[in-house]
């Protein structure tokens, strides 16, 4: 009977693996309309994106990324980390051309920055500046990071001009620059003390107060007034940049 109930166990596993091989394949990577096309805004613009991940991380954490395109520019350039080609022994910062508002494997993404014009124009040879100097590119640790999310995280701490941060569900934003314990935060309103992303708080103007235990999150913002709960991410006013650009 024993032997029956561990065979069956093995088989319910097996078709879990498969369903889920399956689904990854299949999973919606459709737009959801936020981003403009390439031939319907021709002025510069950045964003800045996140999403709940794929798989069981999904009722953990989300993955984000940031995305450019230039002024006149026939496509866009979306940058994000994927652990993926960690295990393969290549670089884990991937550029790809896609629209930066599909869906990350079936799950909606949040819109976190948004500058068009001049200000983006200004702002691209610093992001990638940023891109090129993050610390960490062959290397990829789901938690406490550094990951898709401290990628995304150096890369806003490092360009002048994003007033925002990263929701607090974003696991592995917390880890600093190489993994030093005092720094700016993401939004440059203020600074952050972590030790290696597993215990730190910050205090800012886009961040308001936020504590960090174990890699996860707490806090209140008071700009956008919400509460920041690890696992669910914002309760109250959706977040924006604190200066517009």
């Amino acid at each position: 009977m024993k032997v029956k109930s561990f065979a069956l166990l093995i088989l319910f596993f097996l078709k879990s693996v498969t369903v889920f091989a399956d689904d990854w394949r299949t999973a919606d990577r459709s737009s959801v309309g936020i981003a403009p096309t390439p031939q319907q805004e021709e002025r510069a613009v950045v964003q800045i994106y996140s999403a709940r991940t794929y798989g069981w991380k999904g009722h953990l954490a989300v993955h984000s990324w940031v995305a450019f395109k230039e002024k006149n520019a026939r496509e866009w350039s979306v940058y994000e980390v994927i652990g993926y080609y960690a295990n393969r022994g290549l670089p884990v910062v991937r550029v790809t051309h896609r629209q930066p508002d599909q869906k990350w494997f079936g799950n909606e993404p949040t819109l976190h920055l948004d500058v068009r014009g001049p200000a983006a124009e200004e702002m691209i040879p610093a992001l990638l500046k940023s891109i090129e100097s993050y610390p960490y590119p062959d290397s990829y640790r789901i938690y406490p990071g550094p990951n898709s999310n401290t990628f995304v995280s150096y890369v806003m701490r490092n360009t002048p001009g994003i007033y925002t941060d990263l929701p607090p569900h974003a696991v592995g934003k917390d880890w600093i620059g190489k993994g030093q314990p005092v720094g700016i935060t993401e939004s440059g309103t203020g600074v952050q003390l972590s030790i290696f992303g597993m215990l730190g708080a910050s205090v800012g103007l886009a961040e308001g107060i936020e504590f960090n235990l174990l890699g996860m999150s707490f806090g209140i913002d008071f700009a956008r007034p919400a509460l920041k709960l690890p696992f669910v991410g914002r309760l109250g006013m959706s977040d924006k940049p604190v200066f517009a650009k």
